[in-house]
Order: structure tokens, then sequence, then C-alpha cells
């Protein structure tokens, strides 16, 4: 298991529409758990220690898990496309040269 720490280019100042799409998104994803204390969470439970957690952040929607690496590559590839497919731009890692849409 690995710690991962990833932003994507989901900025917080998008309006209301993109986050209720986004909120369906979270819940149609593998692992779903819930909300647990108002954060968004997979995988977690009290027989392991995986867990995927989501914020928004400045620095636009900020990823903390612990999977195997494989797991959440996969896991992350595919947040990627179906957020890319519902929200109508390319969703990918800042850091990768993905700019912010903002509305």
């Amino acid at each position: 298991m690995k710690v991962h720490n990833h932003n994507l280019n989901i900025h917080y100042t998008l309006s209301d529409s993109y986050w209720t799409r986004l909120q369906l998104l979270y819940t149609e994803m593998p692992q779903w758990k819930g909300y647990y204390e108002g954060i968004p969470t997979w995988f977690a439970n009290d027989e392991n220690e995986e867990i995927i957690e989501v914020s928004v952040e400045p620095s636009g929607l900020q990823f903390y898990a612990r999977l195997s690496d494989d797991d959440w590559n996969a896991w992350f590839t595919l947040f990627k496309e179906q957020a890319t497919a519902i929200l109508g731009f390319k969703v990918g890692e800042p850091e990768d040269g993905f700019d912010f849409f903002m509305i």
C-alpha cells in the first residue's frame, strides 16, 4: 500500500451545477462509502487501511489515498475519464499542464 496525493484541475469557483454533477459521480465510483465527517470517501472500512478521500482546495480537487499503485491508478484514471465526460472539459492534473476551467 502506498500514499497518493493528487490535485485535479477542478476549481472551487465552478458553479453549483458542476458540483451537483460531481457529487453524483462520487456516488457512482467504485467502492463509494459515503460522506465521513462531511468528506467524500471510498474504500474505507474497519477491516483495512485502504482509503480515498477528496476535498476542495484552492489548488483544485485534492485526493488523498492509501492504495496499491495498481488500484489507485485504475480508480483515478476512471475518475478523470468520468469527470471529463460529465463536466464537459478535460480533467487532469495541473502539473501535467491541465488548465483550470472557471465559470
